[in-house]
Formats: C-alpha cells, structure tokens, sequence
C-alpha cells in the first residue's frame, strides 16, 4: 500500500492576506512534500515496512541506524502534514477554554509559551521544527533538527513551526524571526491544537 500525500486543508493562496504567498505552497507543498511521499514509497516498495503504516515506520525506522532514510523522508511527510494542519487563515492570536487554561498553568502565561516557542524557533540551527508538545500531561516547547519529531520520542505532538529555510524564503527571506512572529500573529490553528490536546 502506497504511502499517499494528504491535501493541504487550504487553497494555495488562502494565506496570502496572512503573510504566506501560493507560490510558498507551490514549492513548499507542491515539490518538497511530494519528494518526500515518492521518496517514501520508492524506499519502502516490496519491504515489510510498506505494510506499517507511518506512524510505526518512523517510531522503527528512528530506532534502526541502516533506515536512516527511510526515518528521514517518512518524519518528513508526517511532519509536513501536521505542519499544513498547524496553519489556517486568520488564525494566530490567543487560544481559548482548556487549551488556554492548560497552556497558563504548564508556562505561567501566554505570553511566557510565545517566549519559549519563539525562541526553540530562532535558535534550532539550521533546519528543523518547533514543537509545542503533550509530555506525559505537561506542556512543553521543544525543537528538533532535520526530520526529528516527537512521535520518535514518545512525546504527543500539538502544534509544529517548520524552521527550513525553504517554508519561509519566499515570504521572509532569511527573517526567520519575523517568520515566526508572523505564524504566532496570524496563522496558528489552534483548534487543531486543542483537537490535539483532547
């Protein structure tokens, strides 16, 4: 069974007004997203893994150094699925009911989460995620290189930030800050993060 790409859950230029063109989404979605699923299924074809499906490909794949990249492009289209379900139009602002309560009460505020995420953002060298994350009840900002996740560790994924250069540059150049800024001000979804808190 071939591993397939999900549809984005917008328009390409449904975030134009919020800062992320459709030419983003062209590329971003269009061409690195793809290669990641033809990747996948080209590295899996005929193998036992091809049967799994993704969320147990990567927990084994992570776990065993010769499927490398195996672990590389399947965390990848994962990730960038979740990342598309992270975004929405005129999102961004401050979540509401359980989730705000639980965010006040793991980070001290508001304010204080968008302090940590922001800067688990800015400082992952090179390529990478920020993650807010479920750990065993608590929440907690992480980030991750490559195509590290926190399925591969365990952890329960709530809302993701891809830091590559290639979701931002068309947008905001090499401003990765104000890319950040940006998803924070007016692209997170956060009914897809309180889905995800449950």
């Amino acid at each position: 069974m071939a591993f397939t790409q999900a549809p984005l859950p917008f328009d390409f230029n449904a975030l134009e007004p919020y800062g992320m063109k459709a030419e983003t989404f062209e590329y971003h979605y269009g061409k690195h997203h793809k290669a990641y699923v033809d990747n996948l299924n080209k590295l899996v074809e005929g193998k036992d893994l091809a049967d799994k499906s993704l969320e147990e490909v990567i927990q084994i794949s992570f776990k065993d150094p010769s499927l490398t990249g195996v672990f590389n492009n399947a965390a990848q289209v994962w990730n960038h699925t979740f990342f598309w379900n992270s975004l929405k139009p005129a999102g961004g602002g401050t979540p509401s009911g359980d989730l705000a309560a639980k965010i006040n009460k793991d980070f001290g505020s508001f304010d204080k989460f968008k302090e940590e995420f922001s800067n688990a953002a800015a400082t992952q060298f090179g390529s990478g995620w920020a993650w807010l994350i479920d750990d065993h009840g608590t929440l907690k900002v992480t980030k991750t290189p490559n195509a590290e996740n926190p399925l591969a560790h365990g952890q329960k994924a709530l809302l993701t930030l891809d830091v590559w250069e290639h979701a931002y540059y068309i947008d905001f150049r090499n401003a990765r800050p104000a890319f950040i800024k940006n998803f924070l001000d007016q692209l997170v979804n956060w009914d897809f993060v309180a889905e995800n808190l449950g």
